[in-house]
């Protein structure tokens, strides 16, 4: 911009664009916050409820433990990868199919738990919950 010293009123033959810079950087913030964090997530089908018919629990329940160790139990017995997953597909097959918990140790390695997960879902299995998940939620402990 030039400063003018005459005694005319000209009118001004610029247009002063710092305003627009400002409002266009504030929307700009204002897109990058509103932004959802990228996650990196694992597709498992969940069970859905059927409206037709009253939900029973069931009282027949297995239990898939990863331990910080990263041993596998089913129902508290150390068991290995083919003999999850034999167990897995007979309980699948299984009709009322029984509930399957699974209950990931906090201080088990991901690969383990991801790997455990990945059975479950090969195996077919419908009736899927995790279960212990509050011991964690306060990160104090």
């Amino acid at each position: 911009m030039r400063l003018s010293l005459s005694s005319q009123s000209e009118p001004m033959s610029e247009l002063n664009t710092t305003p627009l810079i400002d409002i266009l950087l504030v929307l700009l913030v204002m897109l990058i916050i509103t932004l959802p964090p990228v996650t990196n997530s694992l597709d498992l089908p969940l069970p859905r409820p059927k409206l037709d018919s009253v939900v029973q629990p069931d009282k027949v329940r297995n239990v898939v433990a990863v331990t910080p160790n990263d041993a596998v139990l089913w129902n508290g017995r150390p068991v290995t990868d083919a003999g999850l997953a034999a167990l897995l597909h007979e309980a699948a097959a299984l009709k009322p199919e029984p509930v399957l918990e699974l209950a990931p140790d906090g201080r088990a390695s991901y690969a383990e738990s991801a790997r455990v997960l990945r059975l479950v879902r090969l195996s077919g299995a419908n009736r899927v919950g995790f279960v212990g998940n509050e011991r964690y939620r306060d990160f104090s402990r």
